[in-house]
């Protein structure tokens, strides 16, 4: 259910389709004059004016971001997931599938910090905090890099070659049906 007062919030959506309706539905009429013209079009930029410098009625929020609340609390996030890793061979801690319900937790525990404090999520303080915490736990996991290599001279001539020879007959193929059109037909 919603709260009182909320609704007035989709008031100016509804009269910006109310007022394109109206113009639409007198134009079909064909009883549709320049005053009603001008003056629907006046209503719809007065409208659209009211959502788009936010005085429409809808709650934008106000209040100012508490970094020093949000430092406080992050630690605790980062404990628990210090103590979940715990429970984690060490040795399989670059495996993301071992602990990932973990880093989830971490993750959601961090946002929801930040939403406390009436931070945006993520912010560079969080991010901070999170890049300490990959560099406590995962600054031993280096990714391989993979080399990339062109295939053998066989398979390239011959991915190269299929979509030509097909092209080239496809062409053909056109050329040789418009000529006997009358023939096909």
């Amino acid at each position: 259910m919603e709260a009182p007062g909320c609704c007035r919030r989709h008031l100016p959506v509804l009269l910006l389709w109310a007022s394109f309706l109206c113009v639409g539905f007198l134009s079909l009429l064909g009883s549709m004059n320049f005053s009603c013209l001008i003056s629907s079009a006046a209503f719809t930029l007065y409208v659209n004016g009211l959502m788009t410098l936010g005085l429409a009625g809808a709650h934008q929020q106000t209040k100012v971001c508490n970094e020093s609340l949000m430092l406080e609390k992050l630690p605790a996030c980062g404990k628990f997931f210090e103590e979940m890793m715990k429970k984690v061979d060490s040795k399989k801690w670059c495996n993301l599938t071992e602990f990932i319900m973990y880093y989830d937790i971490f993750t959601q525990c961090t946002e929801h910090e930040a939403f406390y404090a009436s931070c945006f999520w993520p912010n560079p303080l969080v991010e901070g905090f999170i890049t300490r915490i990959h560099k406590q736990f995962f600054s031993n996991c280096t990714s391989e890099e993979v080399l990339w290599e062109d295939p053998p001279d066989e398979i390239l001539i011959t991915l190269i070659l299929i979509p030509v020879m097909l092209t080239c007959a496809m062409i053909t193929l056109v050329v040789w049906c418009s000529k006997r059109s009358d023939i096909l037909a």
